[in-house]
């Protein structure tokens, strides 16, 4: 090494300079960096890479939320490595892999055995429970721990794979929640419900028909659409009809802003009521003024309230020049969770972080961070939020205990 630096630096110097002394000194400088490079070397060799898969949709129409995830979990990542980590006494670095879902099902399988391919300790992953659901087998057979930050289906967590983990609610408290807001809260009498046909939006609304149920509630209709429904006309024109005082959606926020701007276009005078996948910027942006009065409620508590959301909030706009999107607290929860579990274990093999997450207890951006036995986050918390002046307005926080301290 110590020859090809010399060489090189010699070769590159101007003729006049090559003289003995010149020779002499640089002979003696070279010396001393070949030294400091083979012990950079060396240590970057002995510097152990821990690889945490990310697995989101990162090109197409949910994009914004995938970035919103990845940025999220990077985050967290930066934040372990600025403290030296070591692991059995020896250096190590997290890395994250990301790797594009695009949303599919099908997609997320191929996605789930490429990040197994790649010896990822554990992923953060997947965004929608359409994903989690098959990916998890994926993970399941390799013994990898999946923590998703926003699949809310529970038929998630109810496969009983013990690699699978989520840090939000599921969707059987969304909607037991919700159903019983529409009815004792809101005071709905007509009650409508739309669902997209997905994993979430239909197991959602499943959910809320059960709770509305439950608080002696009435469903008037249920109509379908798909997640790809641009015009709502058709749908919003049978339901006018039977004139309903509130709708439920069981859909995001891509869905929920054009057709609540239909419904105003219709003069359809119901509550547009929505739990999870609404409450962000773009909702905001897509509906317009159509948006005042959107209700909708949302796994986790406002940011403002989350025990390290302000911090986490400044880091974000900081490290990236925008607001939060939607999950990215999340995120950065699950990534820092598996993170923590390699500590505890004082262990990168995934059968053991496995065996850690179920027994794991710490404070988090979120709250605290734990897990029940199918892998449910424990005690989770829930908020209403409704649209006033153009901007999401929290109305009540629901269930989660009393707020923690986080450290990062």
């Amino acid at each position: 090494m110590f020859f090809m630096i010399q060489r090189a630096v010699h070769d590159s110097m101007p003729r006049v300079y090559r003289t003995p002394l010149m020779k002499i000194k640089t002979s003696s400088l070279l010396a001393s960096l070949a030294v400091f490079l083979c012990y950079g070397v060396a240590h970057a060799q002995d510097e152990q890479v821990v690889l945490i898969g990310l697995a989101a949709p990162l090109t197409g129409s949910s994009a914004r939320i995938g970035k919103d995830l990845e940025n999220g979990a990077q985050l967290a990542l930066d934040d372990a490595n600025r403290t030296h980590p070591t692991i059995g006494g020896k250096p190590v670095i997290y890395k994250l892999v990301s790797a594009d879902d695009q949303s599919d099902p099908r997609t997320a399988v191929s996605v789930a055995q490429q990040l197994v391919d790649q010896h990822v300790i554990g992923v953060v992953g997947h965004w929608n429970t359409g994903c989690s659901v098959p990916a998890s087998r994926v993970y399941h057979e390799a013994g990898i721990p999946e923590i998703a930050p926003a699949s809310t289906g529970h038929q998630y967590t109810l496969q009983g794979y013990d690699t699978a983990f989520r840090i939000m609610g599921h969707d059987d408290g969304s909607g037991a929640y919700t159903g019983a807001y529409a009815v004792k809260t809101l005071k709905a009498k007509r009650i409508a419900v739309i669902d997209d046909q997905t994993a979430f939006g239909a197991g959602l609304a499943t959910q809320f028909i059960k709770g509305v149920q439950s608080n002696g509630g009435t469903i008037i209709d249920h109509e379908y659409i798909s997640d790809n429904t641009v015009d709502f006309s058709a749908v919003l024109t049978a339901l006018k009809a039977k004139q309903p005082d509130l709708i439920f959606l069981g859909g995001i926020d891509v869905e929920a802003a054009p057709l609540v701007r239909r419904m105003h276009q219709l003069q359809i005078h119901a509550t547009l009521l929505g739990a999870g996948g609404f409450v962000s910027q773009t909702f905001l942006k897509l509906a317009g003024p159509d948006g005042e009065g959107v209700t909708a409620l949302e796994p986790g508590r406002p940011l403002d309230r989350m025990a390290g959301g302000p911090a986490f909030d400044a880091q974000y706009r900081a490290r990236y020049h925008a607001p939060i999107e939607l999950h990215a607290p999340f995120a950065y929860d699950a990534a820092a969770t598996l993170i923590a579990a390699t500590h505890q274990a004082d262990s990168t093999d995934p059968k053991k972080l496995v065996s850690t997450l179920h027994t794991i207890e710490r404070p988090g951006i979120t709250g605290t961070i734990s897990f029940d036995r199918e892998g449910n986050l424990k005690d989770p918390a829930y908020t209403i939020y409704e649209v006033r002046e153009g901007k999401w307005v929290v109305v009540n926080v629901l269930g989660g205990g009393a707020a923690q301290t986080a450290s990062k």
